[in-house]
């Protein structure tokens, strides 16, 4: 019912920065929040950041605070990840997800608060 298609991954240096994007269409009313995870080759899936359509409140995890911004583009159904000061650290698969339901700030964390998933787009950041 709702695609997401990620967009805006490569290849950058320590300390450079890259700009995702993720365009939503379908049934995408009623909609909640939109929001970034990322997976590493051997880790499980994280939490990266969430932005709520209505009212554009926004949540990071520590690691990301003051790098990273997600931010919202309404009439576009689209969301973008502003990465700064990247670290090889932030090297993963960033995916896109959405979820419907209205929840407290701490379920926006979890992967199984997701409805929708997008198929990923890569960020290696080389040292």
């Amino acid at each position: 019912q709702v695609q997401l298609v990620e967009s805006g991954g490569g290849l950058v240096q320590t300390g450079g920065f890259l700009r995702l994007s993720c365009a939503a269409s379908g049934r995408t009313g009623g909609g909640y929040a939109m929001a970034w995870f990322r997976q590493a080759p051997g880790k499980e899936r994280a939490f990266v950041a969430a932005i709520t359509w209505s009212g554009s409140n926004t949540y990071y995890t520590d690691s990301v605070k003051g790098r990273f911004t997600i931010s919202r583009d309404t009439a576009k159904n689209t969301v973008y990840l502003q990465m700064n000061s990247l670290k090889p650290e932030d090297t993963a698969v960033y995916y896109c997800a959405t979820t419907k339901t209205s929840t407290s700030a701490g379920y926006l964390r979890l992967v199984s608060q997701y409805d929708y998933w997008g198929q990923g787009t890569q960020v290696t950041v080389s040292s």
